[in-house]
């Protein structure tokens, strides 16, 4: 396999676990995307209209900041990309992210938590904001603890 790296988003611990349980899998590197100003438990409550977090995703233009832009996407062929599911897409800051670096000619595997929701509309918004020349897998959102065994079927499943 190409050199990998597992890069990602948690707001609350759940993908960050099953990411870094993947990249021991894959034996990849890790890069956590952050927000600049962390989100709090206030922020993230979907029932309150004018949470953070609520409005940031009622705003499809909206682009989080990031923490950093340190990320090094250049030295990977293939980026596994995880976030939890927000309103049955990835969150805007995932965008942000995408948008910070080059990604031409990579290959991006998405991979979501979520605990009920699919994949939606998340890889047709998440495209405009790379290269045309991306190769995107449009992988699997899990739900819970997974195991290692679990994913490195996933893994094996993969046109890669």
């Amino acid at each position: 396999m190409s050199k990998t790296l597992v890069a990602y988003f948690s707001a609350g611990g759940v993908t960050r676990r099953l990411a870094n349980t993947l990249a021991e899998v894959l034996g990849a590197d890790t890069y956590e995307i952050k927000p600049a100003t962390p989100y709090t438990g206030k922020d993230l409550n979907w029932n309150d209209s004018q949470s953070r977090s609520s409005v940031e995703m009622a705003d499809i233009a909206s682009r989080p900041a990031l923490a950093d832009k340190t990320a090094p996407v250049a030295e990977y062929d293939t980026i596994f990309l995880g976030f939890p599911i927000w309103w049955y897409v990835a969150p805007h800051i995932v965008n942000a992210f995408l948008e910070s670096y080059d990604f031409a000619g990579k290959t991006v595997v998405l991979f979501a938590t979520s605990g009920g929701s699919g994949f939606g509309n998340t890889l047709a918004q998440l495209k405009p904001s790379c290269a045309a020349s991306v190769k995107w897998i449009e992988g699997k959102v899990f739900r819970g603890r997974v195991d290692k065994a679990t994913l490195s079927d996933w893994v094996k499943s993969l046109p890669l």
